[in-house]
């Protein structure tokens, strides 16, 4: 078969109402992961060997478990580990927050990877110099160190949110309806017919999405590197 313009239209419009669902667990799984790279990268810079330890465990893990693996454990695994430690039943639980919290655990680690990079790539010396000066620790964290690190770590952040978005599309496998999800019922709708139209159009909204990412991120980290961050 040709192909179909009209189709190829016809699918982009038909996936855009369920491109909320894919930013939602875009958005949730980058927010729940920042706070997690947070936890682990202090971790990894204590001085503590138990957390530092298990720190650098759960980033050696993740660095090895597929995502579509790591999906599959939480969405299928989760509900019984969960049941046989607190007696919870989490089976009724939508889709989208096992796919929420496999992604946040996935990323966890690399955000908390960027994290420790950013962190350590400023001069320990000027947090000195900041106390030194009469600034108090967290004024000096702040007006000194963070937009230092911020400047550092956007770039990654902005490749670690378009890997995020990516990612998501795996969640279709479990039973979430999000754009790929939508795609591929299309597909089977249509009996196999028109799978190149409905394809592209999904890769032209992730293309979209990527490159909006990408450049909002470029645009933030230089004016982080022109001024800091106000």
């Amino acid at each position: 078969m040709s192909f179909d313009v009209t189709v190829f239209l016809h699918h982009f419009i038909e996936l855009l109402p369920y491109l909320g669902t894919t930013l939602s667990i875009a958005f949730f799984s980058m927010f729940f992961g920042l706070a997690l790279g947070a936890v682990t990268a202090a971790g990894t810079l204590s001085r503590h060997a138990l957390w530092r330890g298990v720190s650098k465990g759960y980033v050696n893990l993740m660095r090895c478990v597929p995502p579509i693996v790591l999906l599959f454990v939480v969405y299928y695994g989760g509900p019984a580990l969960v049941k046989n430690l607190t007696g919870a039943d989490i089976d009724s639980w939508s889709a989208v927050y096992f796919a929420v919290i496999a992604l946040s655990l996935l990323h966890g680690a690399g955000l908390a990877e960027m994290m420790r990079g950013a962190w350590q790539s400023v001069d320990k010396g000027q947090m000195e110099a900041a106390v030194g000066v009469g600034l108090t620790p967290v004024q000096g964290f702040y007006r000194i160190v963070l937009p230092q690190a911020a400047a550092v770590a956007v770039p990654v952040l902005g490749n670690a949110t378009v890997s995020m978005l990516k990612d998501g599309a795996l969640a279709y496998s479990i039973g979430v309806v999000d754009i790929t999800g939508r795609a591929s019922y299309l597909i089977s709708m249509n009996l196999g017919a028109y799978v190149m139209e409905t394809y592209l159009a999904l890769a032209l909204i992730y293309w979209i999405l990527s490159l909006g990412t990408q450049k909002a991120f470029g645009r933030l980290a230089r004016r982080l590197q022109r001024g800091g961050m106000g």
